[in-house]
């Protein structure tokens, strides 16, 4: 666990070095975020998606909800490689919404209910930990919704490698970026691909310690 977390703060902090670094590396077209989101919208032939600004950085995210490209202002209003490595990142989800991609989907289905069920979750954990001597169900309960968390954050994999794929495919199709720009757009993207491969690793460490309690506790008895 404790290896993990560490990998965390490494990959996050790498990743943080990485967008600052090519935040300061200039388009050589000047196109902004924005206008690189909206032109990949349009050359995909998606109309209905929004693109807007949001605060905080990296807060990018694509909301299938209400259709919108959320970009942060330094993306959104930025013109560096970092800005279209991201934003055109982001124009992959709205991609993969539009041609139905399987694994979207099915992270969009889990949403609703690992929504409510983070709610409870913690103090279910706890409560079975606690109760663990007495009756295993609590901690059942709590393991079988951590899975679910676990699941999602696997199923994310594919949708965020895959989201970085066709930006990357179409920034350098549609000369949006030039080959040594590209190399720093598709370095910058493994970078925060990767926090998503140590989450799900974490997640799934996590999970296999509470399972490895409950097992425990079962046996004891």
């Amino acid at each position: 666990m404790i290896l993990i977390f560490g990998l965390s703060a490494l990959v996050s902090w790498r990743l943080r070095s990485k967008f600052n670094e090519y935040s300061q590396i200039g388009l050589s077209n000047g196109l902004s975020g924005a206008e690189i989101a909206q032109k990949m919208l349009r050359e995909n032939g998606i109309s209905d998606v929004r693109v807007l600004s949001v605060e905080g950085m990296l807060t990018d995210h694509y909301n299938p909800q209400d259709k919108t490209v959320n970009l942060s202002a330094d993306v959104y209003y930025g013109r560096s490689v970092a800005a279209a490595a991201v934003a055109s990142h982001e124009c992959g989800h709205a991609v993969q919404h539009k041609v139905a991609y399987g694994p979207l989907k099915l992270r969009s289905a889990m949403v609703p209910v690992l929504t409510v069920s983070s709610q409870y979750l913690q103090w279910i954990l706890l409560a079975g930990i606690f109760l663990l001597q007495t009756t295993p169900i609590p901690l059942a309960i709590g393991v079988v919704l951590f899975a679910l968390t676990t699941l999602f954050s696997f199923v994310t994999l594919p949708v965020e490698f895959d989201a970085s794929r066709r930006a990357l495919a179409w920034i350098q199709n549609n000369g949006v970026v030039n080959s040594r720009e590209y190399g720093f757009a598709k370095d910058a993207l493994w970078w925060a691909a990767m926090t998503y491969v140590v989450a799900a690793l974490g997640s799934l460490a996590t999970l296999l310690y509470y399972a490895s309690l409950l097992l425990g506790g079962r046996r004891s008895d």
